[in-house]
Protein backbone atom coordinates (compact mmCIF):
# COMPACT_ATOMS: atom_id res chain seq x y z
CA UNK A 1 0.00 0.00 0.00
CA UNK A 2 1.26 3.66 -1.08
CA UNK A 3 2.72 4.91 2.20
CA UNK A 4 0.78 8.48 2.14
CA UNK A 5 -2.60 6.24 2.44
CA UNK A 6 -1.02 4.02 5.09
CA UNK A 7 -0.24 7.71 6.99
CA UNK A 8 -4.02 9.20 5.75
CA UNK A 9 -5.01 5.81 8.30
CA UNK A 10 -2.66 6.34 11.14
CA UNK A 11 -4.24 9.88 11.38
CA UNK A 12 -7.53 8.61 11.22
CA UNK A 13 -6.95 6.26 14.15
CA UNK A 14 -6.09 9.20 16.42
CA UNK A 15 -8.90 11.33 14.82
CA UNK A 16 -11.12 8.39 15.65
CA UNK A 17 -9.57 7.86 19.02
CA UNK A 18 -10.42 11.47 19.73
CA UNK A 19 -13.94 12.20 18.02
CA UNK A 20 -15.16 8.74 19.53
CA UNK A 21 -17.50 9.91 22.14
CA UNK A 22 -18.60 13.36 19.83
CA UNK A 23 -21.31 12.00 17.59
CA UNK A 24 -23.64 10.70 20.35
CA UNK A 25 -26.34 13.81 19.54
CA UNK A 26 -25.98 13.36 15.32
CA UNK A 27 -25.55 10.06 14.74
CA UNK A 28 -29.57 9.79 13.43
CA UNK A 29 -30.29 13.29 11.80
CA UNK A 30 -27.98 16.89 11.28
CA UNK A 31 -29.21 20.43 11.65
CA UNK A 32 -26.05 22.52 10.32
CA UNK A 33 -25.87 25.90 11.54
CA UNK A 34 -24.50 26.83 7.99
CA UNK A 35 -23.06 25.40 4.66
CA UNK A 36 -20.13 26.38 3.56
CA UNK A 37 -19.38 26.34 -0.44
CA UNK A 38 -15.29 26.15 -0.63
CA UNK A 39 -12.97 25.65 -3.81
CA UNK A 40 -11.46 22.17 -3.84
CA UNK A 41 -7.79 22.93 -3.20
CA UNK A 42 -5.72 21.54 -1.62
CA UNK A 43 -4.14 24.46 0.03
CA UNK A 44 -8.23 25.23 1.69
CA UNK A 45 -8.09 23.55 4.87
CA UNK A 46 -11.76 23.44 4.90
CA UNK A 47 -13.22 22.92 8.54
CA UNK A 48 -9.74 23.57 10.18
CA UNK A 49 -10.12 27.36 8.97
CA UNK A 50 -12.90 27.80 10.99
CA UNK A 51 -11.48 25.78 13.93
CA UNK A 52 -14.40 23.34 13.60
CA UNK A 53 -14.37 20.24 15.67
CA UNK A 54 -18.12 19.29 15.99
CA UNK A 55 -19.68 17.24 14.24
CA UNK A 56 -22.72 18.19 12.62
CA UNK A 57 -22.05 21.70 12.76
CA UNK A 58 -21.03 22.80 9.46
CA UNK A 59 -21.89 21.49 6.27
CA UNK A 60 -19.04 21.22 4.06
CA UNK A 61 -19.41 21.56 0.05
CA UNK A 62 -16.54 21.79 -2.13
CA UNK A 63 -15.98 21.88 -6.29
CA UNK A 64 -13.47 23.63 -8.36
CA UNK A 65 -14.42 27.27 -8.21
CA UNK A 66 -16.64 27.00 -5.32
CA UNK A 67 -19.73 27.19 -7.77
CA UNK A 68 -23.24 27.10 -6.14
CA UNK A 69 -24.83 26.61 -9.72
CA UNK A 70 -25.36 23.14 -11.67
CA UNK A 71 -27.41 22.77 -15.01
CA UNK A 72 -30.04 20.69 -15.01
CA UNK A 73 -32.71 19.88 -18.05
CA UNK A 74 -35.03 22.85 -16.70
CA UNK A 75 -31.60 24.98 -16.82
CA UNK A 76 -29.52 26.63 -13.96
CA UNK A 77 -30.48 25.66 -10.94
CA UNK A 78 -28.90 26.35 -7.19
CA UNK A 79 -26.29 22.94 -6.53
CA UNK A 80 -28.06 20.16 -4.80
CA UNK A 81 -25.31 19.69 -2.41
CA UNK A 82 -25.82 23.58 -1.62
CA UNK A 83 -29.63 23.58 -1.35
CA UNK A 84 -29.58 19.96 0.64
CA UNK A 85 -29.45 21.51 4.03
CA UNK A 86 -31.21 24.55 3.80
CA UNK A 87 -33.84 22.57 2.21
CA UNK A 88 -34.23 19.54 4.59
CA UNK A 89 -31.93 20.37 8.08
CA UNK A 90 -32.91 24.07 8.85
CA UNK A 91 -29.49 26.25 7.74
CA UNK A 92 -29.96 29.39 7.19
CA UNK A 93 -26.51 30.73 6.69
CA UNK A 94 -24.61 30.17 3.18
CA UNK A 95 -20.87 30.91 3.29
CA UNK A 96 -18.94 31.08 -0.57
CA UNK A 97 -15.79 30.86 0.42
CA UNK A 98 -13.17 31.83 -2.39
CA UNK A 99 -9.35 31.71 -1.94
CA UNK A 100 -6.59 33.94 -3.46
CA UNK A 101 -4.48 32.07 -5.90
CA UNK A 102 -7.44 30.03 -7.02
CA UNK A 103 -6.64 27.66 -10.18
CA UNK A 104 -10.14 27.20 -11.61
CA UNK A 105 -10.04 31.55 -11.31
CA UNK A 106 -6.96 31.00 -13.44
CA UNK A 107 -8.19 28.27 -16.06
CA UNK A 108 -11.18 30.18 -17.04
CA UNK A 109 -9.53 33.39 -16.97
CA UNK A 110 -7.12 31.55 -19.27
CA UNK A 111 -9.82 29.62 -21.40
CA UNK A 112 -11.42 33.44 -22.13
CA UNK A 113 -8.27 35.51 -22.74
CA UNK A 114 -6.46 32.72 -24.56
CA UNK A 115 -8.78 30.06 -25.30
CA UNK A 116 -6.60 27.60 -23.83
CA UNK A 117 -8.61 24.13 -23.26
CA UNK A 118 -8.75 21.66 -20.99
CA UNK A 119 -9.94 17.54 -20.60
CA UNK A 120 -13.77 17.81 -20.71
CA UNK A 121 -14.48 17.06 -16.87
CA UNK A 122 -12.59 20.76 -16.00
CA UNK A 123 -14.30 22.17 -18.61
CA UNK A 124 -17.51 21.56 -17.97
CA UNK A 125 -16.57 23.25 -14.39
CA UNK A 126 -15.18 25.52 -16.04
CA UNK A 127 -18.45 25.89 -18.72
CA UNK A 128 -20.46 27.28 -15.28
CA UNK A 129 -17.78 29.82 -14.39
CA UNK A 130 -16.87 31.33 -17.95
CA UNK A 131 -20.51 33.10 -18.02
CA UNK A 132 -19.96 34.68 -14.52
CA UNK A 133 -16.41 35.38 -14.98
CA UNK A 134 -16.32 36.80 -18.54
CA UNK A 135 -17.71 40.38 -17.56
CA UNK A 136 -15.19 40.67 -14.68
CA UNK A 137 -12.32 39.85 -17.39
CA UNK A 138 -13.87 42.72 -19.07
CA UNK A 139 -13.82 44.81 -16.42
CA UNK A 140 -10.00 44.59 -15.03
CA UNK A 141 -7.89 47.59 -15.58
CA UNK A 142 -5.03 47.25 -18.40
CA UNK A 143 -2.37 48.06 -15.61
CA UNK A 144 -2.99 44.92 -13.11
CA UNK A 145 -0.60 42.16 -13.42
CA UNK A 146 -1.82 38.62 -14.09
CA UNK A 147 -1.78 37.74 -10.01
CA UNK A 148 -3.46 40.49 -9.29
CA UNK A 149 -5.79 40.43 -12.06
CA UNK A 150 -6.76 36.61 -10.97
CA UNK A 151 -7.43 37.63 -7.19
CA UNK A 152 -9.31 40.81 -8.38
CA UNK A 153 -11.75 38.16 -10.23
CA UNK A 154 -11.56 35.31 -7.08
CA UNK A 155 -13.70 38.02 -5.46
CA UNK A 156 -15.95 38.23 -8.71
CA UNK A 157 -16.48 35.22 -8.77
CA UNK A 158 -17.42 34.71 -4.70
CA UNK A 159 -19.72 37.82 -6.24
CA UNK A 160 -21.51 36.08 -8.72
CA UNK A 161 -22.26 32.80 -6.75
CA UNK A 162 -23.51 35.14 -3.33
CA UNK A 163 -25.46 37.01 -6.61
CA UNK A 164 -27.27 33.98 -7.64
CA UNK A 165 -28.15 32.47 -4.64
CA UNK A 166 -29.92 35.72 -3.00
CA UNK A 167 -31.61 35.43 -6.36
CA UNK A 168 -32.41 32.30 -6.72
CA UNK A 169 -36.32 31.26 -5.53
CA UNK A 170 -35.07 28.14 -3.82
CA UNK A 171 -33.43 29.90 -1.35
CA UNK A 172 -35.20 31.07 1.45
CA UNK A 173 -35.39 35.14 2.44
CA UNK A 174 -34.19 34.68 5.68
CA UNK A 175 -31.41 32.89 4.56
CA UNK A 176 -28.05 34.93 5.32
CA UNK A 177 -25.25 34.76 2.05
CA UNK A 178 -21.95 35.50 2.99
CA UNK A 179 -19.00 35.96 0.54
CA UNK A 180 -15.32 35.66 1.88
CA UNK A 181 -11.64 35.52 0.12
CA UNK A 182 -9.22 32.37 2.12
CA UNK A 183 -6.02 34.17 1.97
CA UNK A 184 -3.09 32.29 1.97
CA UNK A 185 -0.66 34.61 -0.40
CA UNK A 186 -0.46 38.02 1.74
CA UNK A 187 -2.82 39.66 -0.69
CA UNK A 188 -5.16 41.22 1.86
CA UNK A 189 -2.65 41.68 4.97
CA UNK A 190 0.13 39.06 6.65
CA UNK A 191 -2.14 36.55 8.68
CA UNK A 192 -2.20 33.97 6.08
CA UNK A 193 -5.12 31.38 6.52
CA UNK A 194 -7.10 34.54 7.83
CA UNK A 195 -10.65 34.59 5.94
CA UNK A 196 -11.83 38.27 4.80
CA UNK A 197 -15.27 39.20 4.09
CA UNK A 198 -16.15 40.57 1.01
CA UNK A 199 -20.13 40.05 0.11
CA UNK A 200 -23.29 39.81 2.25
CA UNK A 201 -25.95 39.19 0.79
CA UNK A 202 -24.96 40.97 -2.57
CA UNK A 203 -24.07 43.99 -0.80
CA UNK A 204 -20.08 44.73 -1.68
CA UNK A 205 -19.71 48.14 -1.18
CA UNK A 206 -17.31 47.99 2.04
CA UNK A 207 -18.20 51.12 4.47
CA UNK A 208 -22.31 49.54 4.50
CA UNK A 209 -20.89 46.19 5.42
CA UNK A 210 -18.88 47.84 8.07
CA UNK A 211 -21.88 50.11 8.99
CA UNK A 212 -24.54 46.83 8.88
CA UNK A 213 -21.89 44.41 10.63
CA UNK A 214 -19.78 46.74 13.11
CA UNK A 215 -19.17 43.59 15.18
CA UNK A 216 -16.53 42.11 12.30
CA UNK A 217 -15.28 45.35 10.51
CA UNK A 218 -12.25 44.26 10.59
CA UNK A 219 -12.83 41.67 9.18
CA UNK A 220 -14.39 42.82 5.69
CA UNK A 221 -12.15 43.82 3.07
CA UNK A 222 -12.33 44.10 -0.74
CA UNK A 223 -9.66 44.33 -3.45
CA UNK A 224 -11.89 45.68 -5.97
CA UNK A 225 -15.04 48.09 -6.48
CA UNK A 226 -16.40 48.05 -9.49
Amino acid sequence: MHQTFVELLERNAEHAEEFQSRFGGVQDSQHPAVVTVCCSDSRVLQDEMWGNDEPGRVFTCSNIGNRVVQRTEAGEAVSGDVLYPVEHTGTDTVVVVGHTGCGAVTATYDALTDDLSEPPGIDHCLGLLKPRLESGVEALPDDVDRAEAINRLVEYNVDRQVEFLVESDDIPDATVVVGVVYDFQDVYGERRGEVHVVNVDDEREVDALREAHPEIDDRIARLWTY
